[in-house]
């Protein structure tokens, strides 16, 4: 063979197969490199499969969290990650991002902005761009539905008003809470923030649908317009 040919995942030694390992031992039994190993199945000519995603890994600080932020562009820079292993990384972090969402299941009332951050932050929170979410509720407060309104780049969503209202009024609506994400990591409210805020606000009283809250969410906090007295 030659010494200078990738290696794949069963010419590696026994203890050094990760998926051997997971089948012996449980998934919980690997690291994180030896998971991400398991996706892309071989390295390339200099470094097993393992090596490289201890690179990937070592490259976002061995924090999953960035590593799901991550596209392609940044995947494909790794020599031995070609296309289909960065979307084979990236549907499995989308996987774990749903997850997460399902673990936190919809309360049937929400009573204060810590509900409706539990609800947002696994689906927003480790997002690399910005999103624009609508909770809507009864006059109980109770959950109807939720929807993206907008999805944008790293700096902002364009937000239809109208069509946001629609909606609302279409589910019979009496309220909603406003959400949406800072790829940046920055909660401080913007401009634009606390004008479309005020936009969707005054749209609300035209139809009686009350704007209680507006969220902003990043991977491990979040800031409330309601709890700052901002709305």
């Amino acid at each position: 063979m030659d010494p200078y040919q990738k290696l794949n995942l069963k010419q590696w030694a026994v203890e050094d197969r990760p998926r051997e390992k997971m089948l012996a031992n449980g998934a919980r039994a690997l690291s994180d490199a030896e998971l991400v190993a398991i996706l892309i199945g071989s390295g390339n000519a200099g470094e097993t499969a393992v090596e490289l995603s201890r690179r990937i890994l070592h490259a976002v600080e061995n924090n999953l969290n960035d590593l799901g932020r991550k596209n392609s562009d940044f995947l494909t820079r790794f020599k031995g990650i070609g296309e289909a292993k960065a979307l084979n990384i990236m549907a499995a972090m989308e996987l774990g991002r749903r997850r997460k969402e399902q673990d936190t299941p919809d309360k049937a009332k929400i009573t204060g902005s810590n509900d409706a951050a539990d609800l947002f932050m696994p689906l927003l929170g480790d997002l690399d761009h910005e999103e624009f979410w609508i909770l809507l509720l009864n006059r109980h407060n109770k959950i109807i539905d939720r929807f993206m309104a907008s999805k944008g780049g790293i700096t902002g969503t364009v937000i239809d008003v109208r069509s946001i209202m629609k909606v609302a009024l279409d589910k019979l609506a009496t309220s909603m809470i406003l959400c949406h994400n800072h790829p940046s990591g920055n909660l401080s409210p913007s401009d634009a923030d606390q004008q479309i805020t005020q936009k969707l606000k005054e749209a609300g009283k035209m139809v009686d649908i009350q704007v209680l809250d507006h969220l902003i969410i990043t991977q491990k906090k979040y800031f409330s317009f309601a709890d700052e007295g901002m709305i």
